[in-house]
């Protein structure tokens, strides 16, 4: 495991950095982000991401199913939570009732790293267009699954936390190895089954009924910048036009959606 992931704190500080540097405004290039904007965070962990959206002026909410998650975020944020900017919901978001627990829908919806988690990622995208108001955006941002770390190997407290591809090894093989590092099988191998490429991703929005705004794809992940000192670089144009094998080079994507009218 690389010492950001353990500490919860730094890494808040980083999803604070990364979105306010890389992902507002890659959202602004086709969408105008608004004082007193309704923003809502699916999966939100500590609300590092929507604090940034905050800083901009705009109201969030978070839901979050690991409550010691959200606990984190309330020692995190306590001015902007009593201060009515900010607040957060432990549920599972299909139980969820928009004006109960909501209180309306919302002009942005994000989902950062956390699409590659869900089981059911259809029934979810769907879902989401109840949120969403008639001129709302969704953002999205993860890592395909078939990129060198798409099995988020380097969450393991081993030395397979360092070891790129490993999560395409074959099922049986890859839990054995698993096991043999005395890892979180059942978690590791969660992940596996609900990775997701580039190509389902962009079709599950199609058959649900959006149509992209904008989309940015990344040979090194932004987020890169603030864990290993790399800087952020775009896929090159060849490697992006050619499906499938674009995911084993592309370590994140960013996307834009809209429901069609």
């Amino acid at each position: 495991m690389f010492e950001f992931h353990a500490d919860r704190k730094r890494y808040f500080d980083i999803q604070v950095m990364n979105a306010e540097k890389y992902v507002i405004p890659f959202i602004r290039e086709k969408f105008a982000i608004r004082e007193g904007m309704r923003v809502l965070e699916i999966g939100c962990g500590e609300g590092g991401v929507l604090k940034a959206f905050i800083n901009q002026g705009c109201t969030g909410v978070g839901v979050e199913l690991d409550a010691p998650r959200i606990e984190l975020a309330n020692a995190y944020l306590p001015d902007d939570i009593r201060e009515g900017r900010l607040r957060f919901v432990v549920k599972d978001i299909y139980q969820v009732e928009v004006e109960k627990d909501f209180g309306g829908p919302f002009d942005i919806i994000l989902l950062k790293d956390v699409i590659e988690h869900i089981h059911d990622q259809a029934r979810l995208i769907g879902w989401m267009k109840q949120y969403l108001r008639p001129d709302g955006i969704i953002f999205f941002g993860f890592p395909p699954w078939y990129m060198p770390f798409g099995g988020h190997q380097q969450i393991c407290k081993s030395g397979l936390s360092r070891l790129p591809y490993i999560h395409l090894l074959p099922r049986a093989l890859y839990r054995w190895i698993l096991r043999r590092g005395e890892e979180n099988v059942e978690e590791m191998m969660e992940i596996r089954d609900t990775g997701i490429s580039i190509e389902r991703f962009e079709r599950i929005c199609r058959e649900q009924g959006y149509r992209f705004l904008d989309s940015r794809h990344y040979l090194l992940n932004p987020i890169y910048e603030w864990k290993f000192g790399w800087k952020a670089r775009r896929q090159f144009a060849l490697i992006r036009a050619i499906p499938f094998f674009r995911n084993f080079l592309t370590t994140c994507v960013y996307y834009t959606i809209q429901v069609i009218k």
